[in-house]
């Protein structure tokens, strides 16, 4: 894989955007659109613990990193981890100002429940691609953690996921460096977008209440 230049990284979190809705991620990461809803708003009230940039905690021979930077000059991307674990373990790598050395384990925060897609799958694995390059070492699980169930789900990371991120990543930067938006596909998933006004402005307006309500009950 060819390595990126800085001036050409894509946000890491966008690759949830994108498997979402190839659109949703465009109108977001390529015309610079966004729009909040109360999904949006629950994403940030959930993320508000986690975003304490560089909070160093430690518990044991475990180190907590939250808001931690993380880039990758393979796939071309970088972001923030809402939290790195570091454990003590004999096969890890050193960190800096600490004795030993540690293998690193990510930990996404997520509002709601999980989810039937991969698009949570797929930024955790993005985070671990990153630490893995950062770092020099393997990653080989993660954690998602949902608020609405109050629970960790642990992550396994294979090699057919870093396969699939990759290829993700690829085909965003296609989309990006064409600064191509793809066209409307309405369907249910549209009901819970943020942007379904700007995407669809008319389709909405001529939604009957009934309409609105039935989705939302099917939701």
């Amino acid at each position: 894989m060819t390595d990126y230049n800085e001036d050409d990284y894509l946000m890491l979190s966008g690759i949830q955007h994108f498997n979402f809705c190839r659109r949703q991620w465009a109108l977001i990461h390529i015309e610079q659109q966004w729009a909040e809803n109360v999904r949006t708003l629950e994403g940030s009230y959930v993320h508000r613990v986690a975003d304490q940039a560089h909070l160093r905690e430690k518990r044991g021979d475990k180190l907590i990193v939250r808001a931690l930077p993380v880039q990758s000059r393979q796939l071309g991307i970088s972001g923030i981890c809402d939290v790195v674990e570091f454990v003590r373990d004999s096969l890890g790598v050193p960190l800096s100002g600490e004795e030993g050395t540690y293998l690193p384990y990510p930990v996404e925060y997520k509002r709601g429940r999980p989810k039937k897609d991969d698009s949570d799958r797929s930024q955790l694995v993005a985070q671990a691609i990153c630490l893995e390059e950062m770092l020099a070492c393997e990653i080989t699980v993660g954690y998602l953690f949902y608020d609405e169930i109050k629970h960790r789900v642990e992550i396994p990371i294979t090699e057919s996921d870093r396969q699939r991120v990759q290829d993700t990543f690829r085909e965003m930067h296609g989309y990006y460096s064409r600064r191509y938006t793809p066209k409307a596909k309405a369907g249910p998933h549209c009901d819970s977008c943020s942007l379904n006004m700007v995407c669809l402005p008319h389709m909405m307006e001529r939604r009957s209440v009934a309409s609105y309500i039935e989705s939302r009950l099917n939701e």
